[in-house]
């Protein structure tokens, strides 16, 4: 008898392994499938014709992502993980917090262009502060505040500004880039209209007052 009930314990055991094993191979296999959506179609693309594209009824994909949120979070995972390795990269490397800033800038815009129509998720996350990327994003915030800090110390940046402005605004220069205006040299003025709104102008040598003119 003492046999049999640890041969069932076992195979509940086993059942449970096996269960737990599937159960995270569909969310894999789903989230592969979402990133490949994602991309080809945007993020407002529907979460059936992803479960459809993955082979899984609607109630899987739900069971493990409730929201697109929760799917969004899930597929920014990965990136978060990068971003963060390249801000550690930026703080132990360079020196010039003028030129630190702008590295992290330019690494938080490629992070909120992941896909297209990301950057109003994340808008709405750091309202609405119930969103799964809400969390996310305030972390961003808060580094992007650290960068401007040292960047407003060092006089290179504009003490008016704050670091969720920063943010804001590359949310906003990268949903611009969309626009039916938008053409090819929008991101770069985009870009440079946002420089020019944190940066202050780098200070021009003084000449010595002691120098004669310069000779013609």
């Amino acid at each position: 008898m003492a046999d049999e009930r640890c041969t069932d314990m076992g195979e509940a055991a086993a059942g449970e392994r096996r269960q737990r094993t599937d159960k995270q191979r569909n969310r894999t296999h789903i989230l592969e499938v979402a990133e490949e959506f994602f991309a080809e179609q945007g993020i407002t693309g529907s979460l059936d014709a992803i479960a459809k594209r993955a082979g899984v009824g609607p109630g899987t994909l739900y069971r493990h992502f409730p929201n697109r949120e929760a799917l969004l979070a899930a597929l920014l995972q990965a990136r978060d993980e990068e971003l963060e390795a390249r801000r550690i990269a930026i703080q132990r490397e360079v020196t010039d917090s003028r030129a630190a800033l702008t590295q992290w800038l330019q690494a938080l815009d490629k992070w909120v262009t992941a896909f297209d129509g990301l950057p109003e998720p994340l808008r709405a996350a750091l309202t609405e502060g119930t969103s799964p990327l809400a969390l996310t994003c305030q972390g961003f915030v808060t580094t992007t505040e650290d960068f401007l800090r040292a960047a407003q110390r060092d006089g290179h940046a504009n003490p008016r500004v704050r670091g969720r402005d920063l943010f804001l605004s590359t949310l906003a220069t990268a949903w611009a880039r969309g626009a039916a205006l938008a053409d090819e040299s929008s991101p770069d003025a985009l870009v440079s209209l946002m420089r020019t709104g944190w940066e202050t102008p780098a200070r021009q040598p003084t000449p010595d007052s002691d120098e004669g003119p310069s000779a013609p």
